[in-house]
């Protein structure tokens, strides 16, 4: 059952957390123009769509799934489907991390460029 209070958690915070890292992500991609750190801003943006992409089209529905478990009678392929969001996890992760790092460099060769 802790499963379950914790994809509630998660469907408060993951959008609380996203929306703004989006947003942001976007404006200063808009705003920057061509200004150095161009490529990398621009690579952190479509980072950020392979997390909510990944995150929408894979592990969102595995999530609703759970939601439905009998805990005490779960489904039989219910080992195939953790290790599924398991490995969408390491992909939408990863590409948050490479995220920060594209925003961080393209932040350093602002500050370098100017």
């Amino acid at each position: 059952m802790y499963y379950r209070a914790l994809i509630l958690k998660l469907r408060l915070l993951v959008p609380a957390i996203f929306l703004p890292t989006a947003i942001s992500g976007v404006a200063v991609l808009i705003m920057s123009g061509s200004e150095p750190g161009f490529g990398f801003r621009l690579a952190g943006v479509l980072a950020l769509l392979i997390f909510i992409l990944t995150t929408l089209i894979g592990t969102v529905p595995i999530n609703k799934g759970a939601l439905a478990w009998n805990p005490d009678a779960p489904p039989r392929n219910w080992k195939l489907l953790v290790r599924r969001w398991e490995r969408l996890d390491v992909v939408r992760s990863s590409a948050a991390i490479l995220a920060f790092v594209f925003f961080l460099t393209a932040v350093a060769l602002q500050l370098v460029g100017n």
